[in-house]
């Protein structure tokens, strides 16, 4: 497979698992707002906005952290690189480019969820309910998996597209904890219906029930999301399926099997951390400083996984 192609799978399945993964992040502070009954607070908005890492492009556009700015910002604006119609935009150009190798139904699909996306107006989306949108974007990225689950064969470019989407899943996870961890840290108060909304937002809450029942806090929801390897959406999990789908991919030129090989280690090397996990160290403090060494090494994963199977092509495809 030519690195272009195998790249353009790549970012196909990170791009889709993005445009998912952000809006149940967006959505969370919605079902916050429902069990609150109460508005939500321009330093949430500016939280998100961290947790995303976006403030430098986010202040370089706006000045405050109002609700219609910040979901224009992150769901519609072309200039930003990871709003939702970027990410979805870029996966169009990149799946255009392979429609003769995947099935027609994934561009049909695809295509018709840009176009939707791309009619939205976000005075509507406020208006109306934000959070019956988001869980529209939901339902059309879950029908692009349902079909590629459905119909593709089980070659390397499916464990291409699966390569990418399950390094974005592990760590937009992570993103999402460290989001639980920083507002609960400051606002114990409104923790619970904080760390119920996390749950109902990643399609948990009745899965982290059978381990933990009612014991819903923060430490619970850190051992449930990084380390259950049941659960589809948990660190553990996207783990496992990544050094899966890197194992399974065929090798033809050994001369560059041996930095292919090595990104092999690095990820049996994460999945192998977090089966050793303790559960001091999903605590406290400890928490935090675990949760950030993740989301550096899932960022160096991506870079050394680049460099290796994608080394004549520009990054991002």
């Amino acid at each position: 497979m030519l690195s272009r192609n195998a790249e353009a799978l790549y970012w196909l399945g990170r791009y889709i698992e993005r445009v998912e993964n952000h809006a149940r992040m967006i959505d969370v502070l919605y079902h916050i707002r429902s069990e609150e009954n109460a508005s939500i607070d321009q330093s949430r908005w500016a939280r998100l906005i961290d947790i995303l890492g976006a403030r430098e492009a986010f202040e370089g556009e706006l000045v405050s952290y109002k609700e219609k700015d910040v979901l224009a910002f992150l769901t519609l604006d072309p200039i930003y690189g990871n709003s939702l119609i970027s990410c979805l935009s870029k996966a169009r150009t990149n799946l255009r480019s392979l429609r003769e190798m995947l099935p027609t139904e994934l561009w049909d699909t695809l295509n018709q969820f840009y176009m939707w996306l791309k009619e939205a107006n976000i005075e509507d989306v406020v208006q109306r309910s934000p959070h019956l949108f988001f869980t529209r974007i939901k339902e059309w990225c879950g029908l692009f998996q349902g079909i590629q689950q459905s119909v593709m064969l089980r070659g390397d470019e499916w464990h291409f597209l699966e390569t990418g989407r399950s390094l974005e899943r592990a760590e937009n996870s992570v993103r999402i904890l460290l989001s639980v961890w920083s507002t609960v840290k400051d606002e114990q108060e409104a923790a619970y219906p904080y760390l119920q909304g996390v749950l109902r937002s990643v399609s948990g809450y009745q899965a982290f029930r059978k381990f933990h029942a009612d014991a819903v806090t923060v430490d619970t929801i850190n051992e449930f999301l990084l380390s259950n390897r049941l659960f589809p959406r948990s660190v553990y999990f996207s783990f496992t399926a990544l050094d899966h789908h890197l194992r399974s991919l065929q090798y033809t030129d050994q001369e560059e099997q041996y930095p292919r090989e090595k990104v092999i280690r690095l990820a049996g090397k994460l999945k192998a951390d977090l089966d050793c996990l303790e559960k001091d160290e999903m605590t406290g403090e400890a928490a935090g400083v675990l949760l950030n060494k993740l989301l550096e090494m899932n960022q160096k994963l991506g870079q050394a996984l680049a460099k290796a199977f994608f080394p004549a092509v520009e990054d991002g495809a």
